[in-house]
């Protein structure tokens, strides 16, 4: 489906709705944080780690940290940008051709090297006058930085070196300046899923030249044994939640387990597509979509932990490949009508969230979540002539169940909160959403 059709739709379903009033986490126990005193929080942007108060040598123009999940010795042909700084070809001379450089822009592999559910990598690319040059290794990004004077740049070598850094969460990410010029930044490496796993806290040391020297670790989380880390979205299993003092910690304790489940659907969808014969293009689409995903829990998580929730990694049974009917199935209930109306809720939120940081968040993930919905109907219209006329009838009755039960579901009443904070509708306005789609997608 072309995605300002979407666009158009959702912009007159928000503007109907003006006329109504307006498996979770598991819990488990941590050991004790270092001592965080006269730490500070890292500084980040909507996606993750910001790249303001960079020193860069020599100054450059713009400067963009990129994700990037590796190809095979290839570039991929996605990234995800993930915060930037400065202006894109700011003294160019030719800035069309800088800008097509910049968003051409790509490496085959990159630095902080992680694997988990699936093995992603990051770089930074600058413009400078005409140049557009990517950094992918850390002595290209030492050079790039020059002497580590800010607490950022320090972060960002830590980052690099393959520690993770959650944002508003000092015991997951802080930074301090030394007296002696060095800093000591706060950080994690693993996770506590399954028998045998750990997410472990690490301080080290960042020295003016860019050293980087571990000077303490401890067990943060033990892994749940109980908890696995899933390949597939069908089979997601439900836990206990942990319980929150504040309804918005459980909303988005929810949201940030969810958004991390889509990360397996995407990349279960991806094969599936490809086993099937789908066209690159959207085997390429899934791939970045559960890219963007990553990104959307990690901001979830940020919120939900902000708020006294905590969530954790979701659990999916590992099921064998699916037959492309079973495929079509799915991605009509889930994707064309489940998707298509969160990606209608996050422009909901993005437009009315009273929380500063909540309305920034959604307006980046309701742009995501649109172009993931648009995917869905395009593989909806891919699928759809390789079925049987039987088949077809199946998903159009599976539909009409899959939107009954999301009509019921947003009937649902909402802790105030959630509402004025977060920008959920009332039951009023989200069947009037609803009502909006129903008529123009699904009749």
């Amino acid at each position: 489906m072309n995605i300002h059709r979407l666009r158009r739709l959702f912009s007159r379903a928000l503007h109907a709705s003006l006329a109504t009033p307006l498996v979770l986490a598991g819990c488990d126990g941590s050991e004790s944080s270092v001592d965080l005193k006269d730490y500070s929080e890292v500084a980040c942007a909507v996606q993750g780690l910001s790249v303001s108060d960079l020193t860069l040598t020599p100054e450059q123009d713009f400067v963009q940290l990129r994700y990037i999940n590796p190809n095979g010795g290839q570039a991929p042909s996605t990234y995800v940008n993930v915060s930037a700084s400065g202006e894109p070809c700011a003294t160019a001379t030719n800035v069309p051709a800088c800008t097509t450089a910049l968003e051409n822009a790509n490496v085959t592999t990159g630095f902080h090297h992680v694997c988990v559910d699936f093995c992603s990598e990051s770089f930074l690319v600058t413009t400078r006058g005409d140049e557009v040059k990517t950094h992918s290794t850390l002595e290209e990004l030492q050079q790039l930085l020059g002497t580590v004077d800010t607490e950022q740049e320090a972060v960002l070598k830590t980052f690099a070196s393959g520690y993770s850094l959650l944002c508003g969460d000092k015991k997951h990410g802080a930074v301090k300046k030394n007296a002696d010029g060095s800093f000591n930044v706060v950080a994690t490496k693993g996770y506590a899923c399954g028998p045998g796993t750990e997410l472990t806290q690490h301080v080290v040391r960042v020295s003016a030249s860019g050293e980087v020297q571990e000077q303490e670790k401890r067990v943060l989380e033990k892994g749940d044994p109980n908890c696995n880390i899933g390949r597939r979205p069908v089979g997601l299993q439900v836990a206990e939640a942990c319980e929150s003092p504040e309804a918005l910690g459980r909303y988005f304790a929810n949201a940030a387990h969810l958004e991390a489940a889509s990360v397996h659907a995407f990349l279960r969808l991806r094969d599936e597509l490809a086993m099937h014969g789908a066209d690159v293009g959207l085997q390429d689409a899934a791939r970045r979509s559960a890219m963007e995903e990553v990104q959307h829990a990690q901001v979830t998580d940020r919120l939900a932990r902000r708020f006294g929730g905590t969530p954790q990694r979701p659990v999916v049974e590992e099921l064998p490949p699916r037959s492309l009917v079973d495929v079509a199935m799915e991605n009509a209930v889930e994707g064309c009508v489940r998707e298509t109306y969160g990606a209608l809720l996050a422009h909901h939120q993005a437009l009315h969230a009273r929380d500063l940081e909540v309305r920034e968040a959604m307006v980046r993930i309701a742009e995501d979540e649109t172009r993931h919905a648009a995917l869905s109907w395009d593989i909806d219209q891919w699928a759809r002539p390789r079925l049987s006329t039987e088949e077809r009838e199946a998903l159009r009755e599976a539909q009409k169940r899959a939107v009954a039960a999301l009509r019921e579901d947003v009937a649902v009443q909402l802790d105030a909160s959630i509402i004025t904070m977060a920008g959920m509708p009332t039951p009023e306005a989200a069947l009037a959403l609803l009502d909006t789609l129903e008529q123009d997608l699904w009749a």
